[in-house]
């Protein structure tokens, strides 16, 4: 029999509600990045004979950009402070010898970290990570979604840059499964054994195998993580990463770690919209509110609809808001919803009023107050992994666009005169047409200039 899953606690269900609420996090001072922790000399990713290629995969996902001058990634992420890391489970058929390695985005090199198991599974294992601290000093009580909306983003890049290579996702393994084949402690124990270094959080693994993969090993990470072994490797100590944290941020990553306890992981495999190229990844990027107020052609809209609906089988349910003739809120299969939704949702995302004008709005919605750590932590992993996927696809149509990360008080099923706490918006995508073609001096007409943005934007 199908046990259930377990039920959302009081502090889950106070934390959902704080993240919800109108309440301003406090003002701190920026927190600079800190350097990957995990020294020794970095290996080059792209090794002789590997039929699963790292290096295109990472340069195209979550390496920083050498034209950017390192500064920005491909994989949108909440007030641009990416939080995300990679640790690579390296086994046969790789461009690096089988061994578990720490990925440095910025000098796009691994790190050895320590030996593979004997039975490690065919091709990479990705575990992906969260470091909280930055994004808890900027987002406060809003910092957590925002964590598992990052991950997801950046899930969706790598998965996004692997495929249509044999690429599977995980958004539900287990976290001390997930830290054991990474060779990481948990949270509560990360301070006892490496002192003065910020923990790691994982939430999301991805299996990158050369083709044909015999089924028996269609569970990568249990090999690892029965075998976690001697690391050779500990992260270097760094200035006041291993200070007693803030209250804030000590409840972030208790939740993140209360989030992450399941059951056997399930895999599902990766697939690429078909407009979606290697330079399309190279080059997508979130466009400046001001560059969203023309609406996209109904057709392509739908089709970004789509693709964010059927990314993932965990995906909340996602509709598109629309002004114009036809105002209302639209699902794949209709019509939703009557009149023009975009000025309340600039209400709710943290009061960015450019929302209100914004071509198209994509919303993932869902989530109840009290749902369950299961139902939470899936939400938005693959609310952020959808969104992801549904952008790259909306760049290869040519269409701007830019993910909305953070909500308030966006109880959208209240709004629609459903039960109120049942249906709540838990991220979004603006959408725009293509820019117009240069207009010559006789033709060309005064635009209303875009509402101003009442701060930074919070995304992803």
């Amino acid at each position: 029999m199908t046990q259930a899953p377990p039920a959302a606690s009081a502090p889950l269900r106070r934390a959902l509600a704080e993240a919800r609420s109108p309440r301003v996090p406090r003002t701190v001072p920026y927190v600079p990045e800190r350097a990957l922790p995990w020294g020794g000399p970095g290996l080059p990713l792209e090794g002789p004979g590997g039929a699963v290629d790292l290096d295109r995969a990472l340069r195209l996902s979550l390496a920083a950009p050498r034209e950017a001058g390192g500064r920005l990634r491909p994989a949108p992420s909440a007030g641009a402070l990416h939080p995300v890391r990679a640790h690579l489970l390296i086994g046969p058929g790789c461009s690096l010898p089988p061994g578990r390695y720490a990925y440095d985005p910025r000098t796009h090199r691994a790190h050895p970290r320590g030996p593979a198991p004997a039975d490690a599974p065919p091709g990479a294992v990705a575990v992906l990570t969260v470091v909280a601290s930055r994004t808890v000093a900027h987002y406060g009580h809003r910092a957590w979604p925002l964590l598992l909306l990052d991950a997801g983003h950046a899930a969706a890049a790598l998965a996004l840059a692997a495929a249509p290579g044999d690429v599977r996702v995980s958004l539900d393994a287990d976290g001390t499964e997930l830290a054991a084949a990474a060779g990481l402690p948990r949270a509560a124990e990360w301070e006892a054994r490496w002192p003065g270094t910020e923990p790691e959080l994982p939430l999301v693994a991805l299996w990158l195998s050369p083709g044909g993969t015999p089924a028996r090993e269609r569970d990568p990470l249990a090999a690892w993580s029965a075998h976690s072994g001697p690391l050779t490797a500990a992260p270097l100590p760094q200035p006041d990463a291993g200070t007693a944290p803030t209250g804030e941020l000590s409840s972030t990553q208790t939740l993140l770690d209360h989030l992450v306890r399941a059951g056997r992981p399930t895999w599902h495999p990766a697939h690429r919209p078909a407009p979606v190229t290697d330079d399309i990844l190279r080059t997508r990027r979130s466009a400046d509110p001001a560059d969203l107020m023309p609406p996209p052609a109904p057709e392509l809209l739908a089709q970004v609809l789509t693709t964010a609906r059927a990314a993932r089988p965990e995906s909340p349910a996602w509709v598109a808001a629309v002004g114009g003739d036809a105002p209302g809120l639209l699902t794949p299969t209709g019509p939703l919803a009557s009149g023009d939704a975009r000025p309340a949702l600039a209400r709710w995302a943290a009061g960015q009023r450019w929302i209100g004008t914004a071509g198209a709005v994509l919303l993932a919605h869902g989530c109840p107050a009290d749902a369950p750590p299961t139902l939470v932590r899936g939400s938005h992993l693959a609310a952020g992994y959808a969104a992801g996927a549904a952008q790259a696809h909306a760049t290869a149509l040519g269409l701007r666009s830019r993910p909305i990360g953070s909500w308030q008080q966006a109880d959208l099923g209240a709004a629609l005169g459903d039960a109120p706490g049942r249906d709540w918006i838990i991220h979004g995508l603006a959408l725009a047409a293509p820019p117009a073609p240069p207009e010559s001096p006789h033709q060309r007409t005064p635009h209303p200039a875009p509402p101003t943005s009442s701060g930074k934007e919070e995304r992803p």
